[in-house]
């Protein structure tokens, strides 16, 4: 493992004068895989902060293009990158912010079959997934592709002026997962930002503390969001907490 160059000293001296990540905690976030799902109002700001903060690989999967009525709060985008997808403009974005890491784009929806097909050798190398995703069933795919991967997972939810906040971690026994939480019947209704609003800053303060999250993961500290759901209220901010335990009958994580 090569040092930090010149400019990424510079770059990163914020980080360097921290003594929870110094150089090796940046060495760590430089060598690290994170896969982001959905780059939307939480994945904008999960990007921008893992991007500047030297994570030197970002996989972003979204299938959405760039619509005039996401800038409201995807500030990753741009008026002129209106009609492209997402994960392209976001992509050129991180490049113009940082040129130390690498951004693979990947223009499509996660299921189930998609990694069955496509994504089985991009999985074997990340270190981390996000969940910035808008609806249950992507929620519930992504839960279920780390459990089988054994993949930490941080989950980030916001509508209307309502925040979630967790995290999973597969490779240890013990952990709960998403559907443990929340089990999913294929008919429920599901609301999402474009049918229910959301305020911008709202997905900001959510998605910041993903990021948040993931950089401490990163650097070996120790998850405040893991197993315990947090819930934000934006007109108060007042938040809640809720411990989640292991569901010893879950169908997903119970054979774990």
């Amino acid at each position: 493992m090569t040092g930090l160059s010149d400019q990424e000293y510079m770059r990163y001296s914020a980080h360097l004068l921290l003594s929870d990540i110094d150089e090796q905690g940046q060495l760590a976030l430089r060598n690290a895989k994170v896969l982001i799902v959905g780059v939307g109002g939480l994945g904008a700001p999960v990007a921008l902060y893992l991007a500047s903060a030297g994570v030197g690989h970002l996989y972003l999967a979204d299938d959405d293009h760039v619509e005039l009525s996401n800038l409201q709060r995807q500030i990753i985008f741009t008026q002129q990158q209106l009609k492209q997808t997402k994960v392209s403009a976001a992509k050129a974005s991180l490049a113009q912010l940082n040129p130390h890491i690498s951004v693979t784009a990947i223009a499509q929806r996660v299921t189930l079959d998609s990694v069955n097909n496509q994504m089985a050798d991009m999985l074997a190398q990340i270190d981390l997934v996000i969940d910035c995703s808008d609806n249950m069933p992507t929620r519930q795919a992504i839960n279920k592709i780390c459990v089988t991967q054994k993949l930490p997972l941080i989950v980030g939810a916001g509508i209307r002026m309502e925040g979630q906040l967790i995290s999973f971690n597969a490779q240890q026994t013990d952990s709960a997962c998403y559907h443990c939480l929340y089990p999913f019947e294929e008919t429920a209704e599901t609301n999402n930002c474009s049918t229910s609003g959301v305020l911008g800053p709202l997905v900001g303060v959510i998605g910041s503390l993903q990021a948040l999250e993931a950089i401490k993961y990163l650097t070996s500290m120790p998850l405040s969001s893991l197993n315990r759901l947090m819930r934000f209220d934006g007109k108060t901010l007042q938040w809640e907490y809720l411990s989640v335990t292991k569901n010893p009958d879950c169908p997903v994580c119970a054979g774990r």
